[in-house]
Order: C-alpha cells, then sequence, then structure tokens
C-alpha cells in the first residue's frame, strides 16, 4: 500500500491503483531508488512521476514529494489551489541533481513543506529542451548564471518570479547562509503579502525571455557575411588559447569551448599554422587526459581542471558523437595514426555500452557509483598491481600513478608522456583492467533513446565508418537510422525521444537537422539513396515545421507547446544550435539537388545572422562551419561505374583520406541504381562510366571538371581549395 505523501492528500483512488499497477509492471527484481522503503523492500512514497517514461522523472518517483510532470494539469493545480509552482530541472546524469535529491526531495520536511504550499513540477531538460531554454534565460537574468538542477519560481500562467540553481536544504550547509527551507518559506511570505509585486516581476521577466529567446525587434543584415567573422573568431580563440595544455586558459574546461573542427577548416583555406597547432594540440592533450576514459575508450563530460586530469565522470552520447569527428578529420588533415586511434576508441565504445539490442543508441552513462563520483573510474595503485601482476611497473609508470594518487587518493589514469608505440605495448593490460572494472557497480545508464543525440551518433559512425574503412560502423550507423526513422516517427512526424516502449514529445528543430546530417553522412558511406531520400524529405519537413520566413529557424514547430517564447537559436553549446546544422544541411542539400529552393534557404539564414556573427562570432562557432561551407562551394563528387563492376575502391580511397568538409558525395553502378539516384541527386544524372572505366566527376555548382578515370586524376582535382576572401 502506497502511503500519502508527507502534508499531502491521499492520492484519488484512480491515480492510487495506476501508481500500484506501474510498481508492479517492474517485477520482484525492482530496486526503489530512495532511503524510505517499508519492511519489505517497498517503497513508502510514490508519486505521480512513476507514470512517466524519462529515466530522470523515475529516479523522482518516490521522493516524499507529491511531484507532478510538466503539463497543463499540474498549471491548473496551481490556479486551483492558489499556491505558487516550484520547478525543478534536471537530467538523469547530473551530479548536483543527485545531491539536491538527496538533500532536499528525500527530506520528509522539505517535502512537506512543499506539498503542503506548493504544486512542485519536475522537468527533464533533454526531453524538454524549450522548457529548459525559457527558464534558464530566466536564471542566467536573475543571477548572472546558470546550470543544473535548475529551480525555478512560477505562478500559474507560467510567468518566472524568482529563480536559482542549486540549493542545500537547510541554512549553512554547504557554505550557504540560506537553504531551501528558508527560500520556501520567504517565498510564500512575498506571495501572500504583496500578489501584485509578484505579478510584476514575473511580466516583467517574462517580457525578457521573450526580447532574449525570439528576436523580436532583430532584424536580418543586408547582406550575408563574408569571412571576416570566421577570421575574428580565430583571432579571438588565438588570444584565449592555453599553449601548454590546449583549450581555452581557463578552467573548468569543455571540448566546446575551442571550436577544433572550425580550426582545422581555417588552415585548409589559409594554411595558417596556428590553427591546426591550436586543434592538434587540444586534440592531443584532451585524449592524453583523465578527459578520456583511458581503459575504456570515450570521453567525459569535461575537466575540472585546466590539465583534462579531473573529469566530471558522466559520459554523454552527444559529446563522443561530436569528438569522433573532429579526430576522424583530424587524421585526414594529418594522417597521424594517434587521431585515427583515438577516433576508433570513441566510436568502438559507443557501440560497446551505448548500442541498444533494437540497434539505437543510448543516451548517457552517470558520473557515479556506490555513492560517489567517478568511482567507477578511478584506481588505486594497490589495484591495478593486483590485477596487472609482473607488468604493473611498465602500465603505472606510462600513465602517472602513484601511491598518493591524483584524484581523493586514487589515480585518474592519464598520460604524462604520450608515445603510440608504447600505447599499443600496453593493450593486454588495459583489456584486464577493463574486465576487472567490469566487475564493478557501474554507474546508472540514461537508456532513452534521444532523436537529435542519434542523428549525432548516425554522423559519428557513418563519417568514421567511410574515413578509418570499418564496415562495422557504417552498418551500425544504418541499424540506427532504421531504428530511429521507424520506431520515432510512427504517424510521420518526428518525436524527440522513446524509451521502454513510450514517445516523448514531438521532435524539435535540432532532431530533425541532426538526423538530416546523419542521414547524409550515412549515404555518403553506403551510396544508398535510400538514405538521401530520407534526408530530402525530413529536411523539407524541417523547412515546414520550423524555418522563420525572415530566415534561420525556430526551435519548436508551429504544431508544438506554446510557451513564453518561441525560441530562435543565438548560440551554440555543448551541442551544436539546430541552425547551425540545418544551415550546414542547406548548403549540402543544394550540392545535391541543384534546387534553387536550397540556395534561398541559406542566402536568408546568413542574413538573418549577419548581424549577430559580426558582433559575437565566438557564440556561433557551429553556424561558422555553415558559412566556411557556403563560401567554398560545396565539392559535388560523384563515382560511376559499369554496371557489373564493384565500387571503385581506389577511388573511394582517395575520397577517405581527402580533407573535404564541404562536399556531396554520391555514386552508383550504371543502370537501374543509377537512374534511382538521380532521381534523389540531379547532380548524378547523365553521368556515365567513360570507356567502361569507373569514373570521378568533380564539379561545384554543376560546373564539371573534365571526368577523372585515375585516383591520381581524382586526387588532383581535390587539391585546389579556394582561400577566404574578405
Amino acid at each position: 500500500m502506497i502511503e500519502p505523501l508527507p502534508g499531502a492528500a491521499p492520492h484519488p483512488a484512480a491515480l492510487q491503483a495506476s501508481l500500484e499497477r506501474a510498481i508492479e509492471r517492474l517485477g520482484p527484481g525492482y530496486r526503489p531508488r530512495t532511503r524510505h522503503l517499508a519492511g519489505d523492500g517497498r517503497p513508502r512514497f510514490t508519486n505521480r512521476l512513476a507514470l512517466e517514461s524519462s529515466p530522470y522523472l523515475l529516479q523522482h518517483a518516490h521522493n516524499p514529494v507529491a511531484w507532478w510532470p510538466w503539463g497543463d494539469e499540474a498549471f491548473e493545480e496551481a490556479r486551483r489551489t492558489g499556491r505558487p509552482i516550484f520547478l525543478s530541472i534536471g537530467y538523469s546524469t547530473c551530479h548536483w541533481c543527485h545531491v539536491m535529491e538527496r538533500e532536499s526531495f528525500e527530506d520528509e520536511e522539505v517535502a512537506r513543506y512543499l506539498n503542503q504550499r506548493y504544486v512542485a513540477i519536475k522537468v527533464d531538460r533533454e526531453e524538454r529542451p524549450d522548457v529548459d531554454a525559457i527558464y534558464m534565460t530566466a536564471v542566467q537574468a536573475l543571477t548572472g548564471g546558470g546550470g543544473w538542477p535548475m529551480t525555478v519560481f512560477l505562478d500559474a500562467d507560467r510567468e518566472p518570479f524568482f529563480a536559482g540553481t542549486y540549493f542545500p536544504a537547510r541554512d549553512g550547509d554547504r557554505g550557504p547562509a540560506r537553504g531551501l527551507l528558508s527560500i520556501l518559506a520567504e517565498i510564500v511570505a512575498v506571495w501572500e503579502r504583496d500578489p501584485p509585486r509578484v505579478k510584476n516581476a514575473g511580466r516583467a521577466l517574462a517580457e525578457a525571455i521573450r526580447v532574449a529567446l525570439s528576436g523580436a525587434g532583430a532584424a536580418p543584415g543586408d547582406a550575408p557575411p563574408g569571412a571576416e567573422p570566421i577570421q575574428r573568431a580565430v583571432r579571438f580563440f588565438e588570444g584565449v588559447f592555453d599553449a601548454q595544455h590546449g583549450g581555452v586558459n581557463r578552467a573548468p574546461k569543455f571540448p566546446s569551448n575551442l571550436p577544433v573542427r572550425l580550426l582545422l577548416r581555417h588552415h585548409r583555406r589559409t594554411h595558417d599554422p596556428s590553427s591546426l597547432h591550436m586543434a592538434l594540440l587540444t586534440l592531443e592533450r584532451m585524449a592524453a587526459g583523465g578527459l578520456m576514459d583511458q581503459v575504456g575508450g570515450g570521453f567525459h563530460r569535461y575537466s575540472t581542471d585546466e590539465r583534462w586530469l579531473v573529469p566530471h565522470f558522466e559520459k554523454m552520447l552527444y559529446d563522443n558523437a561530436q569528438l569522433a569527428v573532429a579526430y576522424a578529420e583530424a587524421w585526414q588533415v594529418t594522417g597521424r595514426r594517434d587521431l585515427a586511434r583515438v577516433a576508433r576508441q570513441t566510436l568502438d565504445y559507443v557501440l560497446r555500452e551505448l548500442a541498444s539490442p533494437e540497434g539505437a543508441l543510448w543516451s548517457a552513462t552517470d558520473a557515479d557509483s556506490e555513492g560517489e563520483e567517478g568511482r567507477f573510474y578511478v584506481w588505486e595503485e594497490r589495484e591495478l598491481r593486483e590485477v596487472l601482476g609482473a607488468g604493473a611497473d611498465r602500465f603505472l609508470a606510462f600513465y602517472g600513478v602513484t601511491p598518493g594518487g591524483n584524484f581523493e587518493g586514487r589515480n585518474i589514469l592519464a598520460v604524462p608522456s604520450p608515445d603510440e608505440d608504447a600505447w599499443e605495448a600496453l593493450a593486454p593490460a588495459r583489456v584486464a583492467l577493463y574486465q576487472a572494472r567490469a566487475r564493478r557497480p557501474p554507474p546508472l545508464l540514461d537508456d532513452k533513446v534521444v532523436a537529435a543525440w542519434n542523428g549525432l551518433g548516425l554522423s559519428a559512425l557513418a563519417f568514421g565508418g567511410r574515413v578509418l574503412d570499418e564496415p562495422l560502423y557504417v552498418e551500425a550507423a544504418a541499424r540506427a537510422a532504421r531504428f530511429v526513422l521507424g520506431t520515432l516517427r510512427p504517424a510521420g512526424r518526428l518525436a524527440r525521444s522513446w524509451r521502454a516502449g513510450a514517445l516523448g514529445p514531438p521532435g524539435y528543430l535540432s532532431d530533425h537537422a541532426f538526423l538530416v546530417q546523419g542521414l547524409l553522412d550515412l549515404h555518403e558511406a553506403t551510396l544508398d539513396p535510400t538514405w538521401l531520400r530520407e534526408a530530402l524529405a525530413l529536411a523539407s519537413a524541417t523547412e515546414e515545421l520550423f524555418a522563420d520566413p525572415r530566415g534561420g529557424w525556430f526551435v519548436t514547430g508551429h504544431d508544438q507547446e506554446e510557451l513564453l517564447a518561441r525560441e530562435k537559436p543565438t548560440h551554440d553549446g555543448a551541442e551544436p544550435s539546430g541552425a547551425a546544422v540545418a544551415l550546414l544541411n542547406a548548403v549540402r542539400l543544394e550540392a545535391y539537388t541543384a534546387d534553387a529552393r536550397w540556395s534561398e534557404v541559406v542566402q536568408r539564414a546568413l542574413r538573418w545572422y549577419a548581424p549577430a556573427l559580426a558582433e559575437q562570432p565566438v557564440a556561433l562557432t557551429e553556424l561558422l562551419l555553415g558559412l566556411d561551407a557556403a563560401l567554398d562551394g560545396p565539392g559535388e563528387v560523384v563515382l560511376v561505374w559499369p554496371e557489373d563492376a564493384e565500387a571503385p575502391a581506389a577511388m573511394l580511397e582517395v575520397l577517405r583520406r581527402t580533407f573535404m568538409p564541404a562536399r556531396a558525395l554520391t555514386g552508383a553502378a550504371e543502370g537501374a541504381t543509377l537512374a534511382r539516384l538521380a532521381a534523389a541527386a540531379p547532380v548524378a544524372a547523365g553521368r556515365a562510366a567513360v570507356s567502361g572505366q569507373p569514373t570521378a566527376y568533380v564539379c561545384e555548382r554543376g560546373a564539371c571538371r573534365l571526368p577523372a578515370v585515375t585516383p591520381e586524376k581524382l586526387a588532383d582535382q581535390l587539391r585546389p581549395v579556394r582561400p577566404y576572401r574578405g
């Protein structure tokens, strides 16, 4: 029997029955995530979040807090009772979200006060990035900073009037003079004593959010920008570059703080050695530090120090997907085997630990295990010697292991002096450690499938598989594409997420744009016209749902919930903005199709963002990738070979090794396959294998060089690069 929540009325009979059925479906082995257990091990408390599918919401399903999921029902309850709303936003692998849960949301005194005086709403920011953006803007406006867990106080009209991030439960805990209980009481006192003050504050903040997010009052530039924003961004990063450790000269360090892929493109166009040096040193140091999981591959979320040594230990699909592409591109530029190796390790990690049996890609793993952040990943010297035996000394020296450790008495493995031959020689030791580590209690897995992040994963696996000549990665990309297109699009409208048979909300701009990009990369890796057709259809849907006639795109579709503002992306973060990727997609689609529609999309978007790029190009470094592609003119390469022959491996090898960031690669055997391809990609129409030989057509906006019938000729035609002008 589920107990009534502290300070709350008993659940209505229908809700009580639904909650009990939800617990029963979890089976006898279910271990509730709560300290409030009955004698038989069942949870004493269960709230409405038990009916949700989000792993983050389910983590809070047995808190004594009477949580509601985001929705009209919760706001109607606030209006009916006249109570303020306590909104808490986080995500399943957020360390400080876990801390606030343990300290406050599992505390019966805190829960009782919330249940008696508030309507409490819990939101998973990864399922509802639109809600997260609205209220993060409020937090930043009120505090000058932001982060998760996010704590916001609203009225029933969804207007925020007070906000912050993590609050300890009581005054003096962890340092702050005021804890959550005191803040809750103070908010209620103002709410009841001076309603006009609260309402006026909410209206003013809501208006500030609308202006900040929706582009209200903004106007496009007179013309698309030239190369100046790219040049200015590179000069800025030269000024803040950490010449010793790579990345930006500060801590904490996020991989996204330094735009490695933009620097590689700048070097390609200018031959500026500084750009290449900044990119390569950053990639080297990240891969040598504790930011990279030296035993299991893949990267942690960010580094808490300037040396990339001590990470925040959660692992995200979206970080690893983007980093795999960056390392693979750097390998194309340099041919260095260490860069190819890191790309492979990262993709191997994704397939080993984030690939679902159905073929989709899961979202993340937690930072915490056994009640400690990072416990799963760190080692005592004694443990390493026990596992490695007589060969331990060489391993300990290579990874800088000491008896005292470098992290709370234990060792985060890192490489003080990288050496690729030594790294390869230690492969058996790493296998032994991986097997030993697998016996530890693992961090929690966030097994929801997010469309946007699967799109990034598709790109990484397809691009990495093509570039590194690894069919396993390409096959995994195709499985993920089939799952997302087949399961997250049941009625023709892409959903944001899926878990355990339940779909999340309708997909956002990033879900559509990232998936289009992944499908284009998968077409280039397989030359299967199916993926190009799917990309074109989804890109058309993106324009219908999200495009702003003035230029650019909104985060939400016209068919989605109307919030305080309809956001237009104004910056890139840990993920690229959906607008940045949509722009790059449009550049590529114009090359495939020669359709003026996509040229118009590109030009409108560039004009819209021209003022922002002129004012602060470093806020939109991912958008600068699209600008670089538009200025360069995407290279169109069409391979054609005789109908009964195999695809030309030698020519594919040239394309595999050539750094072509702005590209539209396609090809087919003569006959019916080529005709099907040309129906989706007119750039392939009328092409033929010259004199029965495999032939490459290298073109730019429909103007083609003489057909290349040898790999050497193809390489020569790909080599010229247009320098920046303007």
